[in-house]
């Protein structure tokens, strides 16, 4: 996977309006993960959404069940779904048409547009592009172990600065069931990732990850 392959404008390229200058202000998903509390506490999303409380944001349209915990900042946008007992903790922006499911935690984390975290999944300090899907139980993981900073791993590693960080999902990826996105994991637009693998470092685009030693091309994508 090469530098440019984990630019934002490669991985997210369908990125809402209100979120453009987040983006664009570093070629690197890492700083709109650490840019993201102060970006959101003072937005002002448009549309329907209402304040219901000092900085939880909630569109008229979105599906919120009464079990689900939310804390500021929080952005929920249109058609969005929130369901039982997911826990927002706050600097979460939920895109149009996304889903938090059952039992799901977020943390300081980005679903754009029709992104799903469905089911038992955990997704800190991390970013899902527009359409991504984490299986059941799938998490980001977001702080090493030796509790060090955490490094890109590509053509050239990639100093963040930061402790916590989780994945960046690029669109229409697929994170299979049970899978651990290690801190700084990198997975590239419509590629798939097997169920149950520990995956670190890059995954290209268009890419379909068996297991640790064996990526393919998607063949419906070449």
């Amino acid at each position: 996977m090469t530098e440019r392959d984990i630019m934002n404008e490669e991985l997210f390229r369908y990125v809402p309006a209100e979120l453009s200058e987040l983006f664009s202000r570093s070629v690197y998903s890492y700083k709109i993960v650490r840019d993201l509390r102060d970006y959101l506490t003072h937005l002002k999303p448009g549309g329907d959404c209402e304040e219901v409380e000092q900085g939880v944001w909630i569109s008229r349209s979105a599906k919120v069940a009464s079990t689900a915990i939310i804390y500021p900042p929080a952005i929920i946008c249109e058609g969005a779904e929130i369901r039982h007992c997911a826990y927002i903790r706050g600097s979460v922006y939920i895109g149009r048409g996304a889903v938090a499911g059952n039992s799901t935690e977020l943390k300081n984390a980005v679903l754009l547009d029709d992104a799903k975290a469905p089911h038992f999944n955990y997704v800190g300090d991390s970013v899902l592009g527009k359409g991504a899907h984490m299986g059941a139980g799938a998490i980001t993981s977001n702080l090493k172990s030796t509790g060090g900073e955490v490094i890109i791993r590509a053509v050239e590693d990639i100093r963040t600065g930061t402790r916590k960080l989780g994945a960046m999902i690029g669109d229409g990826a697929e994170i299979g069931c049970g899978t651990v996105l290690n801190p700084g994991t990198v997975i590239g637009r419509e590629s798939i990732v097997y169920p149950l693998l520990s995956v670190r470092g890059t995954v290209a685009p268009y890419s379909i990850m068996k297991d640790k030693d064996t990526v393919v091309r998607r063949r419906d994508c070449i």
